[in-house]
C-alpha cells in the first residue's frame, strides 16, 4: 500500500494506490467533517491502515495540499463564472 499519482487519475493529486480515493478526500472527512478513521475508512471502503497513511500524507506534505486546494478552488470559481446563466426575467 503507497500514496501514489498518475495523471489521468484524479488530475495527478495524490490518492491511494489502486483506489480513486484521493489524499484530499480521506483529509476532508477526517479533519475538515470530524469524522473518526475508522469511520473514514468504513465510508471510502478502504483500510484503517489506509486512512492514516492518506493522513501522514496530508501533514507530511500540507504545503502542496494547501496549493492543490487552491488550485482546485480557483478552477471551480472559474467554471462557476463561465457557466451559462438564467436570463433575468424583464418586467
Amino acid at each position: 500500500m503507497s500514496i501514489t499519482r498518475d495523471r489521468e487519475i484524479l488530475g495527478g493529486e495524490p490518492r491511494i494506490d489502486g483506489t480513486r480515493v484521493g489524499v484530499r478526500h480521506v483529509a476532508t472527512r477526517a479533519i475538515e467533517g470530524g469524522l473518526s478513521p475508522a469511520h473514514v475508512a468504513d465510508q471510502l471502503d478502504i483500510s484503517l491502515s489506509e486512512v492514516y497513511e492518506a493522513l501522514s500524507y496530508y501533514y507530511a506534505h500540507i504545503d502542496e495540499m494547501r496549493e492543490l486546494e487552491r488550485d482546485n478552488e480557483d478552477a471551480f470559481e472559474r467554471a462557476r463564472e463561465s457557466s451559462l446563466k438564467p436570463k433575468e426575467t424583464v418586467q
